[in-house]
């Protein structure tokens, strides 16, 4: 499976609290994302592709099915250029009839299908997004003191998507802790999911630490369209839960 990592903090340390309730940090948050200069993290992905290039390609592609011609007996150029500018995965991840009838644009789709909780001595927790809380409203609980990361799984579709990035915003009892924003990069279409794990950090630890977070996790592109969008809590606890 062709993964891409790279490594980002992604922390729960209690940083300047912030006096404004959190709706009015996020909107406050919002303005600021437009206005940040984030530095990209340089990841070795697909190709970026002129439009016109992939409108030809794949009008070329309706012809020969239109024509009667199979996909596996194209030409071998062909098939070779249409690797050159999209990957050999991307062919297969494309939405071919749209381009080939002239749309201006196909909108990139990615989704995010899980986080995964990762820490020493623990099995792996996989949590599916949307989250599913338990019956005290937490998609998790982590033990305080104690070294962690995350990993996300992630799929692109139709296009390549440039620019992807996250933000990361943690609330205790109504004051901002945390505000995290991180820049992935741009990703081709491919069948196979795109894995990105976050360096190793720590939770806060102390009896002050404890308790319930909320927390709001959002990823966008470079043209700010929104692919998720969600919002959850969760809990530091003394122990690991049961």
């Amino acid at each position: 499976m062709d993964q891409q990592e790279e490594e980002a903090s992604v922390s729960v340390s209690v940083s300047v609290p912030s006096s404004l309730p959190p709706e009015e940090e996020e909107e406050e948050e919002e303005q600021e994302e437009e206005e940040d200069d984030m530095g990209a993290v340089k990841m070795a992905l697909g190709p970026q592709v002129p439009l016109k290039d992939l409108l030809h390609l794949h009008k070329m592609y309706v012809c020969n099915v239109m024509q009667g011609e199979e996909e596996e007996q194209e030409d071998e150029s062909l098939r070779r250029w249409k690797e050159q500018l999209l990957g050999p995965d991307a062919l297969h991840t494309t939405n071919l009839l749209a381009l080939a009838l002239g749309a201006e644009t196909v909108e990139p789709e990615v989704t995010i299908l899980n986080l995964t909780i990762l820490a020493p001595g623990r099995p792996d927790l996989v949590l599916p997004i949307p989250f599913v809380p338990d019956d005290k409203g937490h998609a998790f609980a982590l033990k305080d003191g104690t070294a962690y990361s995350f990993r996300f799984s992630f799929t692109v579709s139709n296009n390549i998507v440039s620019g992807l990035k996250y933000s990361h915003t943690v609330w205790k009892t109504r004051v901002k802790v945390e505000n995290q924003k991180v820049m992935l990069g741009t990703f081709s279409p491919q069948q196979e999911p795109y894995t990105y794990k976050a360096e190793e950090d720590s939770t806060p630890s102390g009896i002050f630490a404890r308790g319930s977070y909320s927390a709001r996790l959002k990823f966008v592109d470079d043209d700010g369209k929104v692919y998720l969008d969600m919002k959850y809590s969760f809990e530091i606890r003394k122990d690991w839960p049961a």
